[in-house]
């Protein structure tokens, strides 16, 4: 049975990522296509890096990606403190219940609702309508990611600090925030790589020359596979590979910070 799991483990992994290492090795072929490989080149992350437009086309997405998440996460994170704050059961569970509506719901739906929003509206597509969008998909996640923390919180430890003085302000910024700080982070990457990777909403609200990297690689590939989205994908491989080695550090470095703190408290004075 192990070895059964291990294979199928193996399997999983194999159909994940032996495309994604296909697409990476034809980034750096000689040719123009990716039917055979024509020796090693740099040329096509050459003309990648060229190329204006796609250089500004990633700046938008990576703009996009960190001011939606950063307004997400602190949208979010008040959220989730919030819901855990309701008395009331019934209205904690329909504010959940509305909260994952966006999560469940399919993307094709989500952006035709915000099409039909903004175009009510009169407002132009483009940054602001994008932006406006990937915030709103995005504080589900960070509420999703926020509330299990603020879970593991126990009303004793918040009872104690009332106790000895502590105001709302110092609640808030001494114990609450400390405490669900990896709750936090990990619904800031979450948000981040959501806004990232999304096609289908921003397809629907993108418009007056903005674009994202999702949709121009779409607008490519039906013109004909380019090598230069291979270079891409590379480099935005590369990037992710960065983010989730920094979001691991920032992990470790918290656990470290945690396990010290402990074991201060533990050694007699």
């Amino acid at each position: 049975m192990k070895k059964l799991s291990r294979l199928y483990l193996i399997l999983v992994f194999v159909i994940l990522y032996v495309p994604i290492i296909y697409l990476i090795v034809y980034s750096f072929s000689q040719g123009d296509t990716m039917t055979n490989y024509h020796g090693f080149t740099w040329q096509h992350y050459r003309d990648l890096f060229a190329d204006p437009r796609m250089l500004a086309i990633v700046a938008d997405t990576l703009l996009v990606a960190l001011l939606s998440a950063l307004i997400a996460t602190a949208i979010g994170t008040l959220g989730a403190l919030s819901i855990q704050r309701t008395s009331k059961r019934v209205t904690r569970d329909v504010l959940l219940n509305l909260n994952n509506i966006l999560m469940v719901s399919p993307d094709v739906i989500i952006g035709a609702s915000f099409l039909i929003f903004f175009t009510t509206l009169k407002m132009p597509l483009g940054f602001g309508s994008v932006l406006l969008s990937h915030i709103a998909f995005e504080i589900p996640i960070v509420v999703l990611m926020v509330l299990p923390r603020l879970r593991e919180m126990s009303p004793s430890l918040l009872s104690a600090a009332e106790d000895l003085g502590a105001t709302t302000h110092q609640l808030l910024t001494k114990i609450i925030l400390p405490f669900i700080t990896p709750g936090i982070l990990a619904g800031f990457f979450m948000a981040l790589t959501y806004s990232l990777d999304d096609f289908a909403v921003t397809f629907f609200v993108t418009g007056n020359g903005f674009s994202t990297l999702s949709v121009e690689i779409y607008s490519r590939a039906r013109q004909g596979i380019n090598l230069e989205i291979n270079a891409l994908s590379g480099v935005m491989l590369l990037f992710s590979l960065l983010l989730v080695g920094g979001y691991y550090l920032l992990q470790q470095n918290s656990r470290k910070r945690r396990a010290r703190k402990q074991h201060n408290r533990e050694v007699p004075q």
